[in-house]
């Protein structure tokens, strides 16, 4: 018998989950990271903590169930968290700013008081809230020094944790997220399902930075985390994900 190996990366943890092709649970592991607040209403996460904790577990909770052949990687994750990677290291160039993370607060008043929050919310869905990951990547390349123009020459790479997650998996060969996290970014057009560069260009993001926006079901590269080669044949934000995980299409 083969064997699914969930991925769910968490704010508050990272766990592994075994599933058989019934869907019941063979194995389950979880490991806390920790959360760093550097002022009040800054919430941070050391990203390479996380890919850490995220690849321990999942080595854990397949050994301890001797090992079965995986016939692919799934991966959920917290959705608007913001990571910023350096693409021929594949260090993060700053600690990953969480969803919860406020400091973008004025900069989205401001947004609202220029009158753009009526665009941003036909393009994207979403309200114009420092809850989302688009303003955090302007908060990065604004705020820290030298990462605007390293973005701009092309060497540096953004992505919410699924995105992370892959290109660590992959060995930095594969930069994509799916529609449910892109969604959450406050970049993305729903409508024309792609990065709206009118958002880019009010948010002076350079597109290079961004991953390739795939589907949420399809084989985006394979991992060597667990010996021989295995499929990434599946990614979506958590809140998606569980709402597919009870049959709601």
């Amino acid at each position: 018998m083969s064997f699914i190996l969930a991925l769910d990366q968490g704010t508050t943890s990272s766990r592994a989950i075994l599933f058989d092709r019934s869907g019941a649970v063979h194995g389950v592991a979880q490991q806390e990271f920790e959360q760093h607040f550097p002022k009040p209403g800054w919430v941070e996460h050391d990203a390479s903590e996380i890919w850490e904790t995220q690849r321990s577990v999942a080595r854990q909770v397949v050994e301890e169930a001797g090992s079965p052949p995986i016939a692919g990687i799934g991966i959920t994750n917290q959705r608007e968290t913001a990571v910023l990677w350096d693409r021929k290291t594949g260090q993060p160039v700053h600690r990953a700013l969480v969803w919860q993370d406020r400091r973008t607060a004025g900069y989205c008043d401001r947004l609202r008081s220029e009158g753009y929050a009526d665009l941003i919310s036909e393009r994207t869905g979403l309200v114009t809230d420092p809850y989302f990951s688009g303003t955090k990547l302007r908060w990065l390349l604004e705020n820290v020094d030298g990462l605007r123009a390293r973005a701009e020459a092309g060497e540096l790479a953004f992505g919410t944790i699924d995105s992370w997650l892959v290109f660590c998996l992959t060995e930095g060969a594969v930069h994509v997220t799916d529609a449910s996290n892109a969604s959450r970014t406050l970049l993305y057009n729903i409508h024309e399902g792609r990065w709206d560069p009118d958002l880019l260009d009010l948010m002076d993001i350079p597109a290079a930075l961004l991953p390739e926006v795939r589907s949420s079901s399809e084989v985006y590269g394979h991992t060597s985390l667990l010996g021989s080669p295995i499929p990434i044949a599946g990614m979506a934000g958590d809140q998606q994900a569980a709402l597919f995980g009870q049959a709601c299409w």
